[in-house]
């Protein structure tokens, strides 16, 4: 217990100290004002003892010293934590941008250590469905994972641009994507290599375009990624809803011979028209929507 305390103290100093000079949210991270309460401190050095960020590396290099969204969410002037439940539970659909005054709090939220958390649940159950899967022995099961804010994070890129509050700017995304170096999701690096243990081949499944293929192909290899069976990318051009160009693909693999067993996605578009896979799972995301 003395223990405990004294680390909840030391951490409670340090993120005072933080709030001071601003260091820890220097760059893009600058607009998100610190919060100097007594209770606010001692909120978040709490929340910052409970997460456990040394077994993974860090989605970020901007992750914050403060852990807990739920001060913003109530200083926001719209309840923002109920805006992002509507956006996971797609009661909320076609909105183009997060409303402004949630920047903070979806900022927050994203680099703080609830995004890595609801996350972890997400692959938790994941993977203990994974481990309950008779396989056929063929070779023929399967399991789908998106890209974008599943395998691979663009956080460097929505730090830059407001979170999501800024509308959609094609040109200045495509740009960030071949630079390939958006970093892992850690979480869902854990399912992809849990599931090759398994006997289960992943396939990527992703909105990006084929002329981004080779850029794609050593972003992921990059961040660890091997042994997925097969790349789908979007064709140049092509006209389609996300939910019809991603479902048309499952039904291709469908049509082969290959049994998805799953299928994982950060938007509701990932996971949604038959045939979705034998049990579909749902990462969070709150900095866009794609229908």
């Amino acid at each position: 217990m003395a223990m405990a305390t004294a680390k909840l103290l030391l951490l409670m100093v340090l993120v005072a100290a933080s709030s001071c000079d601003g260091s820890a949210w220097r760059g893009p991270l600058s607009r998100l004002r610190m919060l100097p309460t007594a209770q606010y401190v001692v909120e978040a050095a709490a929340e910052r003892l409970k997460e456990d960020v040394s077994s993974a590396p860090l989605i970020h290099a901007l992750h914050p010293l403060l852990g807990s969204a739920g001060d913003f969410s109530r200083r926001a002037g719209v309840p923002c934590d109920s805006w992002r439940l509507a956006v996971e539970t797609y009661n909320k659909r076609d909105w183009t941008t997060v409303p402004a005054s949630c920047e903070g709090y979806v900022g927050h939220y994203m680099l703080g250590g609830h995004y890595r958390r609801d996350s972890r649940v997400v692959v938790d159950e994941a993977v203990a469905y994974a481990e309950t899967l008779n396989l056929g022995g063929n070779g023929k099961e399967v399991w789908v994972f998106d890209i974008d804010e599943t395998s691979l994070s663009n956080l460097p890129y929505y730090a830059n641009h407001g979170f999501g509050t800024k509308p959609y700017n094609a040109t200045s995304f495509n740009e960030y994507v071949l630079e390939g170096s958006a970093p892992v999701l850690p979480e869902t690096q854990r399912l992809f290599k849990k599931l090759i243990s398994l006997g289960i081949k992943p396939v990527f499944l992703t909105g990006r375009t084929e002329d981004q293929r080779a850029i794609t192909v050593a972003n992921l290899r990059r961040q660890g990624y091997s042994g997925w069976m097969k790349l789908l990318l979007k064709p140049v051009g092509l006209k389609a809803t996300a939910i019809a160009y991603k479902s048309g693909e499952r039904q291709k693999l469908q049509d082969a011979g290959f049994v998805i067993v799953g299928n994982i996605g950060d938007q509701w578009s990932d996971i949604l028209g038959a045939p979705e896979g034998a049990r579909t799972f749902k990462l969070p995301d709150p900095l866009y929507y794609i229908g």
